[in-house]
């Protein structure tokens, strides 16, 4: 179809003019190339293993060496050009990109001519054009003040204490200085070009290329990285990147590298110690804290917590030293690492309590843990000759609805441990609602208990003990009886609060605030009542006061303060309690009787005395249990006659306790037993109603013993 006068040609352009083939293009730069003398050009051939030789030249280049182009065309390029400093020709001539490098040119009347070539590959990578410019004298000397500072430059990152690395263009190195080499144990040779990569530890190379790529677009980058040196040990570096820019060759950057392998590992060393207990080498609370709160992240993840006490260490102490105290925690400690599962944490909680962190939201799974805890720890360890056998309480609970903090779920697992405490110890228990809310309920009342002996707000009854004489009855003691009223409670029973002070640690101050209240009352009656005031009070101890080195010290206190004379003071300890420790308590109990203060024995006849014991211990009193005074009305009288009996034979006093009624009091006489307590005689009586009760010569109730 012919062309319209308004549509230029499909092979012309908007003006009409015919287009022209890129050969023909071509074709002009060329020849104007051919022409030019202001610049010397040449194509190079460079064969494989052969010397370049030339393939074309321009008039530029002809005039620059003095040479005709025929007498060019085939010649070897090394026949007229060597580098400048030295080094082989074949380097100017890289595939990948343009070079540039200081070559001497010889021409064809042998002058030597500085120059400075480029030479920039083909497609093809077979040939390449050199572009040679001739070098002024003032380019000349700006090179060599150039050069100069590259060779100061050069000197000074060489004997650079510090790690150094440089790259022209890319992660290829091209230079590197001793320290790196030093640093990593390997030369310099190794880590030009992409070798220094095969140092960096694997796991941040990903991190270290990116950060070269940013560094490459111009941003100053810092970080930490790993490499291996050539013994395989990791060594930690803080990277300085800073960009490079190398006129002719590309973008590159340098970096510097701290060595901070010994300062991570001081540091590493002061973290665990920080976090790790010394003696088991196991995670400590603080660590404890932060798994179980990473594990709580998760809302539907676990983790299932189990808090573990050693029972009976404090045995272990005090018989066989700290030393096997201590040896026992070690062993624990190994034992209960080999039982849990990978990913579980084992944590010391302080003293002989363990943590176990199970990464399960299975109970199931999480009581077969426990079980094989108690099953492992049971087996015998051999501490100081002695073979103790390890048993310990457990707690385990499941993470809940209610659980939004590691304290939150260490605070359950300490109930549920106590529970399975109070349970017999050696078990493993798991925290219900019902133990929850009675646990919370205990708290809340040893912190009142707490408070009341603070406060003083424990108060004494005295329930008199009398003797029956020919003359009639005389009140030979009272015996101090504690009482709590709570404020919002009422009344607690005493075997509530004294259990409970038992096992918080509170029996220390109940009986120091139990005997100050005694003494006080007696000196006071002692005031009011002179003669008719009571002999002397009894005061009763717990058995973990017979422990307490201290008790001597703290009676003798209180006698002192209150202007008592020892006699004045008795002290009841059980029988059972006695037996506990019979050495200790003997030379406890020694030691008060020294100082004239008078000791019975109470419920005697409930427990399982050793006669040989008995016969050792400095008592004044054996105090018959009332239910053997109780059986009296019955006509059954062996126990409280032998215990009688065993009293006289001892030479000691005997007082019968829970005396009720007329028939009581009499067969007790008759077995010649004087001393009587009970409801039959007197309740127990306030301080007040007390003096009332001796200024009133000692009635004894309507229907009780004459």
């Amino acid at each position: 179809m012919p062309h319209s006068a308004a549509a230029p040609r499909a092979d012309a352009d908007r003006h009409g003019v015919p287009f022209r083939q890129p050969g023909d293009v071509v074709a002009a730069v060329l020849h104007a190339a051919a022409a030019d003398t202001d610049i010397a050009l040449l194509v190079a051939d460079l064969g494989t293993g052969a010397p370049a030789v030339v393939r074309w030249s321009n008039l530029g280049a002809t005039e620059l060496l003095g040479l005709a182009g025929t007498d060019l065309d085939g010649a070897a390029l090394e026949g007229f050009i060597g580098r400048a400093d030295g080094g082989p020709l074949p380097s100017l001539f890289r595939r990948e990109r343009p070079t540039t490098a200081d070559v001497m040119v010889r021409t064809a009347v042998g002058e030597r001519l500085p120059c400075r070539a480029t030479t920039i590959p083909a497609p093809d990578r077979r040939l390449w054009t050199l572009r040679i410019d001739r070098q002024s004298d003032l380019e000349l000397a700006l090179r060599a003040s150039a050069d100069a500072h590259e060779q100061r430059f050069k000197v000074l990152a060489e004997r650079s204490p510090v790690p150094t690395m440089m790259s022209e263009q890319g992660m290829r190195l091209g230079h590197v200085n001793d320290a790196l080499c030093a640093l990593l144990g390997v030369p310099a040779d190794k880590l030009i070009g992409m070798g220094w990569t095969s140092y960096a530890h694997p796991e941040d190379l990903e991190t270290i290329t990116a950060t070269v790529v940013a560094v490459l677009a111009g941003e100053e980058r810092e970080m930490q990285a790993r490499f291996v040196d050539h013994d395989r040990s990791v060594r930690y570096t803080d990277m300085r990147f800073t960009p490079l820019h190398s006129p002719g060759v590309g973008d590159g950057f340098v970096a510097t590298l701290e060595d901070i392998t010994e300062r991570r590992a001081l540091e590493e060393r002061l973290n665990h110690q920080a976090t790790h207990d010394s003696l088991t080498g196991l995670p400590r609370r603080t660590r404890l804290w932060e798994h179980i709160n990473e594990a709580m992240a998760d809302p539907a993840a676990g983790p299932t917590c189990m808090f573990l006490d050693l029972d009976n260490f404090k045995v272990v102490n005090d018989s066989l030293g700290h030393t096997a105290g201590d040896a026992l925690l070690v062993e624990v400690a190994r034992r209960l690492s080999s039982c849990v599962r990978p990913g579980d944490l084992v944590a010391r909680f302080g003293g002989d309590e363990f943590v176990v962190v199970c990464s399960t939201s299975s109970l199931e799974t999480a009581l077969e843990v426990a079980d094989r805890i108690l099953r492992v720890l049971s087996a015998p360890v051999v501490l100081g000759g002695v073979e103790i056998h390890p048993r310990a309480s457990i707690g385990v609970v499941m993470r809940g609805p209610d659980h939004h903090s590691a304290e939150d779920l260490i605070r359950d697992c300490d109930i549920a441990m106590y529970e399975a405490k109070s349970r017999g110890k050696g078990r493993v228990t798991v925290l219900d609602e019902g133990a929850r809310n009675a646990a919370c309920d205990t708290l809340a009342l040893v912190a009142d208990l707490r408070q009341a002996l603070e406060d003083r707000a424990i108060s004494l009854l005295y329930q008199p003990i009398v003797r029956h004489e020919e003359a009639g009855t005389v009140l030979a003691s009272v015996e101090a009886l504690a009482r709590w009223h709570h404020p919002e409670r009422g009344p607690i029973p005493a075997e509530v609060f004294v259990r409970l002070a038992e096992e918080h640690g509170l029996v220390k101050e109940l009986g120091e605030v139990v005997l100050d209240a005694a003494c006080t009352a007696m000196a006071t009656w002692q005031e009011e009542l002179g003669p008719l005031a009571p002999p002397r009070i009894n005061v009763n101890l717990s058995a973990l006061q017979m422990s307490d080195h201290q008790l001597v010290r703290t009676v003798e206190r209180a006698l002192v303060q209150h202007g008592l004379a020892p006699e004045r003071l008795c002290l009841e300890i059980t029988e059972s309690a006695l037996m506990k420790d019979p050495d200790t308590a003997s030379a406890i109990l020694g030691r008060l009787r020294e100082h004239g203060v008078l000791v019975a024995i109470d419920d005697f006849g409930t427990g399982y005395s050793s006669l040989a014991y008995l016969r050792r211990l400095p008592v004044n009193y054996l105090k018959v249990d009332r239910s053997f005074v109780a059986e009296l009305q019955g006509g059954h009288t062996a126990v409280a006659r032998a215990v009688i009996g065993l009293a006289h034979s001892l030479g000691i006093d005997v007082v019968a306790e829970g005396v009720e009624t007329p028939v009581q009091a009499q067969k007790l006489e008759q077995m010649g037993c004087a001393l009587l307590q009970g409801y039959g005689l007197s309740l127990p009586l306030t301080g007040p109603a007390l003096v009332d009760w001796c200024r009133s010569g000692c009635p004894a109730p309507e229907g009780g013993p004459a």
